[in-house]
């Protein structure tokens, strides 16, 4: 365990101690277990994967963290490892802590999986109307509050009150003034039936870091990576190469 702000940080380390250092920064609401997959496979290299705070069996912020502190502590842990010039690997929310933290520190390699980095504005659903039409009649309060329990993410109806505000503060966090300062080599892998983050957005991020390149998974959806585990193994492998620590 390591700790940030008072708080425990879960994290397991193995492979290669002597190989390029591979951080794998796993989704919101998920845990070290989806990214388990890519590093047994590339176990060549010296695989870093975290449990985020809030998730896995890391502790919560006793506050609400902004995005940067979430990639401060994945900072702050790989300097207690001893880790310089890492490759980042991030999927959907991981992506984006990969993209802040490429935006302040050295990293060598960048690699992203259906990762979200603007806000986006999204029209009422006729659920969403209704509970409104509901919440000004007399005496229907309850029966708003029980339909808003339906209506939304799942990982925000799952979610503690403290992750709940965190949550809302990093989806409404827009880094694309950020994502324009990384200068690292960076590979795009995503599912062109992400309904989650659009491969529109793939593209976007293409043009808005220099030196980067997007690979489509066709039928494909948010978790492509998985979905295609071995095509994946093998174009990391390639990205990653011979690199040295």
């Amino acid at each position: 365990m390591f700790e940030y702000k008072g708080v425990k940080v879960n994290y397991v380390r193995y492979g290669n101690p002597e190989g390029q250092s591979l951080v794998l920064l796993h989704g919101w609401g998920q845990n070290i277990q989806m990214m388990k997959p890519l590093g047994d496979a590339l176990q060549k290299n010296d695989v870093i994967i975290v449990d985020f705070p809030g998730h896995g069996a890391s502790e919560e912020p006793k506050e609400v963290w902004t995005l940067e502190d979430f990639a401060d502590m994945v900072h702050e842990l790989l300097e207690s490892l001893g880790v310089k010039n890492p490759i980042l690997a991030g999927h959907s929310y991981g992506g984006k802590v990969s993209l802040i933290y490429a935006s302040k520190y050295p990293i060598k390699k960048l690699v992203l999986f259906g990762s979200p980095f603007k806000v986006k504005i999204k029209k009422p659903t006729v659920k969403m109307r209704v509970l409104k039409g509901l919440k000004k009649l007399p005496g229907m309060d309850k029966i708003g509050e029980a339909m808003k329990k339906h209506i939304g993410s799942t990982d925000y109806r799952n979610a503690s009150p403290i992750m709940r505000q965190i949550m809302t503060l990093h989806v409404n966090t827009d880094i694309t003034d950020l994502v324009s300062k990384i200068k690292c080599p960076t590979l795009i892998i995503w599912g062109d039936r992400d309904e989650a983050v659009p491969i529109e957005d793939a593209y976007e991020l293409e043009s808005l870091i220099p030196d980067s390149a997007v690979i489509k998974y066709e039928g494909c959806t948010h978790y492509a990576y998985l979905e295609r585990l071995n095509q994946t193994i093998s174009i990391m492998n390639n990205f990653i190469g011979e690199d040295e620590k």
